[in-house]
């Protein structure tokens, strides 16, 4: 069969022998009723575990509304017309309500991009505020000793109401939820705390009643208090095409169940070759965003087995502290031993890809120079037809091939 990858503006081009290949994954087609903003009002008037949001806030509270900042495509100014209707209708106060943006250990953001993201009804209403990861209040631990340290607007807030997009993340099983919290709007000492349980075989995408990582979340959250949760599950073209209101964990998993339903991809073996894109650009303009794909592709590859990552990587790796991690390490397990003690943003993705590597061997199509390619520990090759001729080569000539044209999407779950 041939396929076709996408790389860069371009593509990659595949001939895979049809006895060898176990399938070619994209999303599931699922039958959509509303989507947009009608779905946000048609999730608000339909909460899950708790009253509408109306019958919650009483007037004279003080609201605040977590939401994700300019990294994370959660539509905010798409949602929060309708959530600004439903808090004016419980009495709500224009005065006594802040739009918080979730910085977690990011840069703060210009007055241009808050008011993009608030959308013109929210920025003309009410306070639009970045987190402050300098002035937090203490409001407890959790079992696994990760400090509830919040940024004061949230802390002393009466009620506490969580926006967000789900998606699969790779250490976290799932965005969403009360990650608006924790890290969201926390101090970068709290979140190291929560982060370094990323090495754990449990914390990993599509996981999150067995997810430590994930029950140290939730675990914050219960501790701060929230209040109601508003979350979105977004198409690929990122429209709203499902919206879950209400309990901050009930709510969560059923618009996890829903993404499910679409990118979720169970598989009846594992492969020895895997092929992987993210699709083209602007998802593999370097390799900080092209490791998504080959972390999900990590749960499709046999042991031992050859994770063929195809990704322009144009402009390099693609971040500072990711780049230092990479060129600076002595081997990947020292990736993997730094982060447990000294986790860093960047340097997480670096210590990603070498949990990948302690599973299987990963060959790397991209524009990169084929020395740097193998002094960060991955292989080189300089197209996907000779890359799967060379790994048919050395795992033999009935190696099993899985392909994964859209990598950063779809979650191989193998069904033991």
């Amino acid at each position: 069969m041939k396929l076709e990858f996408g790389y860069g503006t371009g593509v990659q081009e595949v001939q895979v022998p049809d006895r060898n290949l176990l399938g070619v994954l994209h999303a599931n087609q699922v039958p959509l009723e509303l989507t947009g903003e009608a779905e946000v009002r048609r999730a608000l008037e339909n909460p899950i575990g708790t009253p509408r949001l109306r019958q919650i806030v009483r007037p004279g509270e003080k609201i605040a509304i977590v939401t994700s900042d300019l990294t994370r495509p959660m539509p905010t100014a798409q949602v929060m017309p309708a959530l600004l209707e439903e808090l004016y209708a419980a009495g709500a106060r224009k005065e006594d309500i802040t739009l918080v943006f979730a910085l977690g250990s990011h840069r703060e953001q210009t007055e241009q991009e808050r008011r993009k993201l608030a959308g013109e009804q929210a920025w003309n209403e009410i306070a639009c505020v970045d987190s402050e990861p300098a002035d937090c209040i203490h409001m407890g631990c959790t079992a696994a000793g990760t400090p509830v340290d919040i940024t004061r607007v949230v802390a002393e807030a009466d009620r506490r109401i969580c926006l967000g997009n789900i998606e699969y993340h790779y250490f976290a099983g799932y965005s969403g939820g009360v990650k608006a919290i924790m890290p969201g709007v926390s101090t970068r000492d709290a979140i190291q705390a929560n982060h370094r349980m990323m090495v754990r075989p449990e914390s990993c995408a599509g996981t999150l009643d067995t997810n430590p990582l994930r029950q140290d979340i939730e675990e914050a959250g219960r501790i701060c208090g929230v209040d109601f949760i508003l979350n979105v599950v977004l198409s690929e073209h990122k429209q709203i095409i499902r919206a879950v209101a209400g309990h901050p964990v009930e709510a969560h998993r059923a618009g996890c169940r829903f993404l499910d339903t679409i990118y979720l991809k169970p598989l009846p073996q594992a492969a020895d070759i895997v092929l992987v894109s993210q699709g083209g650009a602007p998802k593999d303009l370097n390799l900080y965003q092209t490791q998504k794909a080959l972390d999900n592709a990590r749960h499709a590859v046999k042991p031992g087995g050859i994770i063929i990552l195809i990704g322009s990587c144009k402009e390099g790796l693609g971040e500072r502290v990711f780049e230092e991690w990479m060129t600076q390490s002595e081997s990947p397990e020292a990736m993997i031993e730094r982060i447990g003690r000294d986790f860093q943003l960047g340097g997480h993705k670096a210590a990603a890809i070498a949990m990948t590597l302690q599973k299987a061997e990963v060959d790397l199509v991209s524009d990169m120079e084929d020395d740097f390619v193998r002094s960060i520990f991955l292989n080189p090759q300089p197209d996907a037809q000779t890359a799967l001729d060379r790994a048919f080569a050395r795992l033999g000539a009935d190696a099993t091939v899985l392909a994964m044209p859209y990598g950063g999407s779809t979650l191989p779950r193998i069904q033991s």
